[in-house]
């Protein structure tokens, strides 16, 4: 009797993993669609084509760069930085993308757990210190920028992603 209980959970055991791979699976499916998406959006804004993400601007330095090669944690503090600016953005053409960023955070964070590699949220950062002055300045010039910046990056990840990048 103990045999037959053995044997048959023995049986089921690669069904127990194949159901566990799949929701994660998802979940990077999930995320590579949904940065393909913020990055369709960024191609909308048309004044956002003009800029190429490698140009500096003076006054600019706190937004993130491209990265040669980013881990989970380190999309998700550079994509907390690129929304903290957004949502600093008065312009109505980012709400949704700062929306996107935040669904494109948690899924990342899925993937952590997923690896047993949870990081802590980054939450309540620090105001990026003359924002507000460059804003006042160049609203304009700082949302191109931004954009185009933020769709460089997010591309990286994407490429990032295929090699399953670690915590």
């Amino acid at each position: 009797m103990h045999c037959g209980f053995l044997c048959r959970f023995l049986w089921l055991w690669p069904y127990l993993f194949y159901t566990e791979a799949a929701p994660i699976q998802k979940v990077q499916d999930d995320t590579k669609t949904l940065i393909k998406t913020i990055v369709t959006r960024i191609n909308d804004i048309s004044h956002t084509r003009s800029v190429s993400s490698k140009q500096r601007v003076t006054g600019l330095d706190f937004i993130p760069g491209l990265h040669p090669v980013l881990n989970l944690s380190k999309m998700d503090q550079t994509l907390a930085i690129y929304q903290q600016i957004l949502t600093s953005l008065p312009s109505g053409n980012v709400i949704q993308i700062s929306n996107d960023l935040e669904n494109l955070r948690d899924l990342l964070h899925l993937l952590a757990s997923s690896n047993s590699c949870p990081f802590p949220r980054t939450r309540g950062l620090k105001t990026l210190e003359g924002l507000d002055d460059v804003l006042e300045a160049s609203l304009y010039s700082t949302e191109v920028v931004v954009l185009s910046r933020l769709q460089g990056s997010l591309q990286d990840m994407l490429q990032q992603l295929d090699f399953s990048p670690g915590c």
